[in-house]
């Protein structure tokens, strides 16, 4: 287990676990802003064959709204991240721990929304199989 994020593999090809984290993602208020293929991008940009490695961009609009309110800067830590990656015939699949993510801001009104927001992604991540 990773300190930063909830992790786990489940049986699925990396098109099926993006469709089930993006379903569990709605369940919970979440919308997915940007998905970034790093496999796509390392080959187009260095030439390179890479495993199927996808980043989510999570957002609920109104838990980033609150945390722009309590902190202008924030941005810099937006959206949450979700990772799912091939490893083998199965894929693993991440979620940034916002409580983690944000320790560094001393915030109080962040860190009760880090942990609020935290909830709902585990909640999302326990979904998924």
């Amino acid at each position: 287990m990773i300190s930063y994020g909830f992790k786990k593999t489940v049986n699925r090809s990396v098109a099926e676990a993006e469709e089930t984290v993006r379903s569990a993602l709605q369940n919970h208020g979440f919308g997915v802003l940007t998905k970034i293929d790093m496999s796509e991008k390392f080959k187009e940009k260095l030439d390179v064959d890479f495993k199927s490695y996808v980043i989510l961009g999570a957002c609920n609009p109104s838990n980033a709204y609150a945390a722009v309110q309590a902190e202008e800067d924030i941005g810099l830590l937006l959206p949450c991240n979700v990772i799912i990656y091939q490893t083998g015939p199965q894929s693993t699949v991440s979620f940034v721990k916002p409580t983690v993510s944000m320790q560094m801001i001393e915030n109080d009104r962040l860190k009760a929304l880090a942990e609020e927001v935290e909830t709902k992604l585990y909640r999302a991540f326990e979904e998924i199989s």
